[in-house]
């Protein structure tokens, strides 16, 4: 089982680790930086620090079939129980946690069921079940007032049960929140927004900067595709 550090410090670079296990083009760490692709959000990049010195680029974070073990995708790999220090790249990472929080002030701004979606570093996008198109400006001016608005951003857990008590909670149709730890996560956004995501985001709203619907896309009868941008 692999130790998600990026859960409780999304803004940490740099960790010591073991490696625990190998395969083919993959190590699995005990304690990972790197956050695995899920919820949209891709895996995270950086590199190994090995040894004695060299180190190795990591191109990419999955889960294993069981989702306890992180796999870094190497191109190198160490030998089980070597002792590496992992660096993030910290830059790409920020650009997503940035774009992901933008993502949960979107669905503030459209309060309708989220279909699907994805989180990019120039661009991000989240699927309405919402039959017609919403007008571009007023939606940014409603995700840039919440940006403003300097919203903490925060975690806390519930039980499985709690979460079946409160349906609501689930916006997205598509990801459901992953179950059978007993516990689910929780991201909060002020008093504006609550809803499951085990994603890494900003610790406040205006650390986003500035975005903007760029395009509104209809994918079906009921089904708009909104995108957001970054404003340079």
């Amino acid at each position: 089982m692999t130790t998600p550090l990026f859960r409780d410090d999304p803004y940490l670079e740099t960790a010591p680790a073991r490696v625990v296990e190998v395969g083919d083009g993959w190590v699995v760490l005990d304690r990972s930086l790197f956050y695995a692709a899920g919820g949209g959000q891709p895996g995270d990049t950086g590199r190994l620090e090995l040894p004695g010195g060299g180190t190795v680029p990591v191109t990419d974070a999955r889960y294993g079939e069981d989702r306890t073990a992180i796999r870094l995708m190497v191109e190198a790999v160490p030998e089980v129980g070597a002792e590496v220090v992992q660096h993030l790249d910290f830059a790409r990472r920020h650009r997503l946690m940035r774009m992901h929080t933008a993502l949960h002030l979107l669905s503030v701004a459209l309060p309708f069921p989220v279909t699907g979606g994805q989180i990019g570093e120039t661009e991000g996008r989240l699927d309405f079940d919402l039959p017609e198109n919403p007008d571009k400006d007023e939606v940014t001016a409603k995700v840039m007032a919440l940006v403003e608005g300097d919203h903490p951003v925060t975690t806390e857990w519930i039980t499985d049960e709690e979460l079946d008590a409160n349906p609501d909670l689930v916006k997205t149709m598509a990801v459901k929140p992953p179950r059978g730890s007993g516990r689910v996560r929780l991201v909060r956004i002020g008093e504006i927004d609550l809803q499951p995501c085990g994603g890494t985001h900003v610790a406040s709203t205006a650390e986003i900067g500035a975005v903007a619907v760029t395009k509104i896309e209809k994918k079906g009868r009921q089904n708009r595709r909104v995108r957001l941008g970054w404003v340079e």
